[in-house]
């Protein structure tokens, strides 16, 4: 295992996948770029994706964009942690950026559904971490959902009965979050994701701290 960044008291550390998952309107997206916005050494995960670019993307930054036949010579490869078939189009993360963040010591964020989440805990179950968010009820999330005045209704009805299916999945998490309150979500995810990086294992310089302070006690 490749030593990670020094963390504030010195000891270095190896990075984590912090997957955020949740039905459409629960508020992922908006913890995303909160955690983004105010976690240092914390970067979003860019996917690959066989779909045109929309006006206003780049390149890198919102999406690697590739044909079909490097998303499958990368998917053979297993260069790829997670895949998904979208409409017609292939989404998936290339595993290099991922593992070459991970042992420099920096954390990686997911933005991804159940099935993604069960591929990255099969290829590297060690270093992620889940967190599941849930609306208070459904009334709430139906109201969030027509808040956003993004969909018809037939869409907001479709996006309600997937909500059942992908809240089925919430005990295969490691920690659940209720949002009722966007600020009160964000602290509670933002002290899952302080607590996970002071774990023993993920702090991979604490045997030579440890020595070293052993030893200045024994001088």
């Amino acid at each position: 295992m490749t030593s990670g960044d020094h963390g504030l008291d010195g000891v270095e550390r190896r990075g984590l996948m912090f997957v955020l998952s949740s039905p459409s309107g629960a508020g992922k997206t908006t913890l995303s770029r909160l955690l983004i916005d105010r976690m240092p050494g914390l970067k979003m995960s860019v996917s690959a994706t066989t779909r045109p670019m929309r006006p206003g993307e780049v390149d890198g930054r919102d999406y690697h964009f590739i044909d079909k036949a490097r998303f499958d010579e990368m998917s053979k490869r297993n260069e790829l942690l997670e895949s998904a078939t979208v409409f017609d189009n292939r989404y998936g993360t290339p595993r290099a950026p991922v593992e070459a963040a991970l042992s420099a010591g920096q954390d990686v964020l997911f933005d991804i559904d159940w099935q993604g989440t069960q591929q990255l805990r099969e290829k590297a179950r060690d270093d992620v971490v889940s967190v599941f968010i849930l609306p208070p009820s459904a009334a709430d999330l139906e109201k969030r959902l027509h808040s956003r005045a993004q969909d018809s209704d037939d869409v907001i009805r479709g996006r309600m009965d997937r909500a059942s299916h992908e809240m089925s999945h919430w005990a295969e998490y490691d920690y659940i979050v209720i949002n009722h309150d966007i600020d009160e979500a964000f602290a509670e995810v933002q002290s899952i994701l302080k607590a996970e990086r002071l774990k023993r294992e993920r702090r991979t310089g604490l045997t030579t701290f440890v020595r070293k302070l052993q030893h200045q006690l024994e001088k």
